[in-house]
Formats: C-alpha cells, sequence, structure tokens
C-alpha cells in the first residue's frame, strides 16, 4: 500500500498501497460490461488526461513540473480542508500547516473519532528500497491519530508489487521488505490497535478478497485510471489495493476509514470508492486525507528514492545528514552576502526551510520567528541549514535508536499481525469463506 505511501521528491515515484474512486451499482456478484455508464474514476482519469500538461503532470507513477496543488484539487474533484476539520483534527504540523490539505468523505471519521466509535487509518508502504524521511510523515500522522481517538491503523506492505512493478528479485524486495518492516515498527505504533500485512505473506487473506473485488473491476476502468500495463500482474493490482483499504471493515465491520496519502496516490483511491460504492460488501466507501510532496532537496517537487535528487534515509548517520543538506540543499537566499543582509532570502523556495516547516520544527512560532529572521537577512543560507541539520538529526538518532532496540523482525512483527480469528472474520465478510474448512 500508499505508499504510501508516501510523501516523496520530483522524479518516478513508486505507488503506494491504496486504491480509490465513487459511485454505486445494484448489488450483485458479476462485474460491469462496456455498456455500463463510466465510473468516478474512469471520469476523473478521463479529466486528468485531458488536462493541460505543459505546466505539471501527476500520476502514481511520476510527478513533474512544478505542482500546482489547488489546480490538482479541481482535476480530481477533491475538497480542500476547511478550518473547523483542521480543528477537530488531532493537533499535528502536518495538517495544521496544511502540508495535508484535502481529502474526501471526513466527516464521518470525524464524527466517529470524537464519539469514541471504531474508525480506521490505513497507510502503507512499497517497499523497493531504503526508506526515506519523505516515507515516514505518513506513518508518524497515523500514530498521533492513534494515540489522540485510539483509531486502529492498518499498514500494509506491497512486496509483490513492487517485484511486479521494479525492475528486482524477489530476494531483494523481501531484504527491503525486513528493512522497512524495522523502519515501520520504530515509529512506536500500538500493537493493539495496529496491524502490519505484507501481501506474500498473508496471501491467505489479501488473495481471496482481492479475487472478490476484482470481480466488480472493469478493464475500462484500471486502464483509464493506471492506462496501458505492461503485465496481467499489473492489470489485476488495483484489486489488491483495494483490499488494502477495505482490510478494516471486513476484519472489524462497517467503520469510516481515511488514507493518508500524498496527492498523486488519490486515484488508487478512487478506484477503491468505485468498488465499495456497488455494494457487493459490506463496506463503506474509504475516505481520503491528500497531502503536498516533501520538496526534492534540489528544489520544487516531490522526495522519491527511485530518482537521481538525493534524499535523507532514516538510516542516515549524522555526517551524512549533514553532507547532504549542505551540498544539495536548494537555498532562497541572495548571490552575495550583501546582498542577503540589505534584501534578506525567501523561505518559501528554501527547502532547509520546508523541511522545518513540513515537520521539523514543531513550534509554530518558533517557525515564524526563523521565516522572519530570513527575510530580513539577519539568518543566512548556511545558518538555516545548521538548524535544519539538527532537527533532522534529533528526530533520526531518537527513530533509530528505537529502530536499534528491535530484535528478530519474525518475532517483533508477531503482535502486530492478523490474528487467526480476524482472517476468518474479514474472509467471511468478504464472502470467501475458506473452501477446505
Amino acid at each position: 500500500m500508499p505508499t504510501p505511501a508516501d510523501q516523496r521528491e520530483q522524479t518516478d515515484s513508486e505507488p503506494t498501497d491504496t486504491t480509490a474512486s465513487t459511485d454505486s451499482e445494484p448489488t450483485d456478484a458479476t462485474t460491469s460490461t462496456d455498456s455500463d455508464p463510466p465510473t468516478d474514476a474512469e471520469l476523473n482519469a478521463a479529466a486528468d488526461q485531458n488536462a493541460p500538461t505543459d505546466d505539471f503532470r501527476v500520476t502514481p507513477y511520476a510527478v513533474t513540473g512544478e505542482v500546482d496543488y489547488e489546480k490538482l484539487l479541481e482535476r480530481f474533484g477533491a475538497d480542500p480542508l476547511t478550518a473547523d476539520q483542521i480543528e477537530r483534527f488531532p493537533d499535528h504540523p502536518l495538517l495544521r500547516r496544511r502540508t495535508f490539505y484535502a481529502g474526501r468523505d471526513l466527516e464521518d471519521y470525524l464524527d466517529a473519532a470524537e464519539a469514541g466509535e471504531p474508525h480506521a487509518v490505513v497507510t502503507g508502504r512499497g517497499p523497493s528500497g531504503p526508506m526515506h524521511l519523505g516515507h515516514v510523515l505518513p506513518l508518524y500522522l497515523a500514530k498521533r491519530f492513534q494515540q489522540a481517538t485510539g483509531a486502529t491503523v492498518y499498514i500494509p506492505l506491497s512486496d509483490d508489487e513492487k517485484y511486479l512493478a521494479k525492475e528486482q528479485s524477489f530476494e531483494s524486495i523481501g531484504e527491503h521488505t525486513r528493512e522497512n518492516l524495522r523502519d515501520v515498527l520504530a515509529v512506536g505504533f500500538d500493537p493493539e490497535r495496529t496491524r502490519i500485512v505484507v501481501d506474500t505473506a498473508d496471501a491467505d487473506v489479501v488473495y481471496p478478497i482481492a479475487v472478490r473485488l476484482a470481480n466488480h473491476l472493469t478493464p475500462a476502468t484500471v486502464e483509464a485510471v493506471y492506462g496501458e500495463q505492461d503485465t496481467v500482474g499489473l492489470q489485476f493490482y488495483p484489486a489488491v489495493q483495494a483490499a488494502h483499504l477495505l482490510l478494516p471493515q471486513l476484519v472489524a465491520g462497517r467503520q469510516p476509514t481515511i488514507v493518508p496519502i500524498a496527492i498523486d496516490q488519490d486515484p488508487h483511491v478512487r478506484v477503491c470508492r468505485d468498488v465499495a460504492a456497488k455494494e457487493a460488501l459490506p463496506v463503506d466507501k474509504p475516505g481520503a486525507l491528500l497531502g503536498r510532496f516533501l520538496p526534492s532537496l534540489a528544489g520544487p517537487g516531490k522526495m522519491s528514492s527511485s530518482g537521481d535528487a538525493p534524499s535523507i534515509e532514516l538510516t542516515a548517520d549524522p555526517d551524512t545528514v549533514a553532507e547532504t543538506i549542505h551540498t544539495h540543499a536548494y537555498t532562497g537566499g541572495r548571490a552575495t552576502l550583501e546582498e542577503h543582509r540589505e534584501h534578506g532570502g525567501d523561505p518559501s523556495v528554501d527547502v532547509p526551510f520546508q523541511y522545518l516547516r513540513f515537520f521539523f520544527e514543531e513550534n509554530d512560532e518558533t517557525l515564524e520567528s526563523i521565516a522572519d529572521a530570513y527575510r530580513a537577512g539577519d539568518l543566512l543560507s548556511g545558518e538555516l541549514k545548521e538548524l535544519a541539520i539538527e532537527r533532522i538529526t534529533d528526530f533520526l538518532t531518537a527513530h533509530q535508536r528505537r529502530r536499534d532496540a528491535l530484535g528478530e523482525i519474525s518475532d517483533e512483527l508477531e503482535s502486530y499481525r492478523l490474528t487467526d480469528d480476524e482472517r476468518r472474520r474479514a474472509l467471511e465478510r468478504a464472502g470467501v469463506p475458506g473452501v477446505l474448512e
């Protein structure tokens, strides 16, 4: 899943393992035909494809150009977060500063969270390489929701999709999966309210549900959203992603679910919403919380471990963090010291400042004082880099301390896996009870 699910950097991106759309049809067990009216996913995809692409382009697989986030909302048909919604969510800088700035069907989730009723968050990871700062931000946001309101958090890892989409062996993907799991566990989720699903390890529950959902996904919908796929495996994969997003409700019954993801992954959610709206299963459409991209160190865009621009991995030591930011981070400073002192810098394009704004400076007043000093020319670009290095290093040191304290991954993961009873309930609600039972 969504990648994550995933806040990343500009160039080619990995889809997080979450899926997507809207519109309801009668409850039946048959697949709709080509004569059926187009789904919301198809209509939105057509709008995406017909939209101007000379300035920027955003798809689940690639982001190019400088993204106009407001225009994206128009293309995708999502709603900007209101001040009231931000106030109702647990306080977090990613929301307070509108890094996550739009969504779908958030009111039901917020109502349930405030009433102490069941509610769930799904945010995942596509394990094709080491995790970096952009990948982990939605996980820490999900942890905040869990701590504040008792949300159940589901974290799918789509190792199978990465095998299909990336030129890597199962052995390589498996190693990345194990290392990524260490980073997921280091976030510090409550095992009583967290379920981690690895597609190949949990195929006994993921695959039957995906097959059930695939019967309600047409080739036209998949091609409209994703384009022509290279393999049958990738053509089928939207059904697996839909299984990820609906799993909380299949395990524990109908409940509001949201998916915090970078906005390029919204098409996955739209496809899943189309499937859920057909009412073939006892589930409601999942909502989405859509975020901006953590800027590339090279400047505006999206952080991706699969691109050429450097990224800061979660295992980076302090020297590596410092060298990476000093060498590669784009700044908003002036060409000379004299010009900077006279005219000041521009924090809106300064990447070290943007890292502080996204996540690494909690206090709003402190952040604003940093911005004011930079605009006034009192704070130099090198000094701002040092501030960002200090905050990021502190964050990574704490994360790595928890990571290093973990034992064998199979032992650590045990309390986060679906129980036998949860697997049985999910399959029964999906209408696919075990054939040998």
